[in-house]
């Protein structure tokens, strides 16, 4: 098998600062793997042998509640590592990790983690504010639920969208993914018809274009205040 170029994983932070040589330690444990949309890299529930960072495209983690509702729990953007389930002490996977677009990823098996750590403990202290960052967001949306309104929080939800995956174009700033109204109705706790609607209403007034998976925020100040409101 032909060796990794480095430059895969120079730029995730949870290698910063790694020597080149620490960098070709750690890829000669690692395996690619290529998703195409809609396929997954592990499912809620089974067990957690490995972990990833992804190269390239963008992932969605799901998580099926106690009543059997999916919720959109996070994107995972290039760079990020996920699935490191044995980070939290988890046997299994706590959600499924689907691709919404072609996606590549780097995979380890899980008996590689404890070496690592040990021989890099900055990827340990990496792998912790990352997991630290995951919770405070769960936590922020916790808030929001139970004290904002179901516009505030759609607009809260495409603004930070927007800032984290947004691409200039001549409409506005591009969420450069596929999304579609139901992955805002589960990020947001709010049904289909509300987002639709809710949608719908700010593109009559020109605060976003939508097309089939796609949206374009035009007007960033006008949901900001609708975000921000204190309805």
């Amino acid at each position: 098998m032909a060796r990794l170029d480095r430059s895969l994983i120079a730029g995730a932070s949870a290698f910063a600062g790694l020597s080149a040589e620490a960098l070709d330690e750690i890829l000669s444990r690692a395996e690619i793997l290529r998703l195409l949309k809609g396929e997954t890299a592990f499912r809620q529930g089974e067990k957690a042998d490995r972990f990833f960072l992804l190269l390239h495209g963008r992932l969605r983690v799901t998580r099926v509640n106690a009543q059997g509702a999916q919720i959109l729990v996070r994107f995972i953007a290039p760079n990020d590592l996920f699935g490191v389930a044995m980070a939290i002490g988890a046997a299994a996977y706590p959600g499924t990790a689907t691709a919404a677009t072609e996606s590549l990823a780097l995979a380890w098996p899980n008996a590689s983690w404890a070496e690592l750590i040990a021989t890099y403990p900055s990827l340990a202290v990496q792998a912790m504010q990352s997991l630290g960052a995951r919770l405070q967001d769960t936590q922020d949306r916790v808030l929001e639920l139970s004290t904002r309104n179901v516009e505030r929080r759609i607009a809260g939800a495409v603004l930070k969208l927007a800032r984290q995956a947004g691409r200039k174009t001549d409409e506005g700033v591009l969420i450069d993914f596929p999304l579609s109204r139901q992955d805002l109705a589960e990020m947001t706790g709010a049904t289909l018809h509300t987002v639709s609607r809710t949608m719908s209403a700010w593109e009559a007034k020109g605060l976003v274009a939508c097309g089939r998976q796609r949206v374009v925020v035009r007007d960033e100040p006008g949901l900001a205040a609708i975000a921000n409101s204190d309805e």
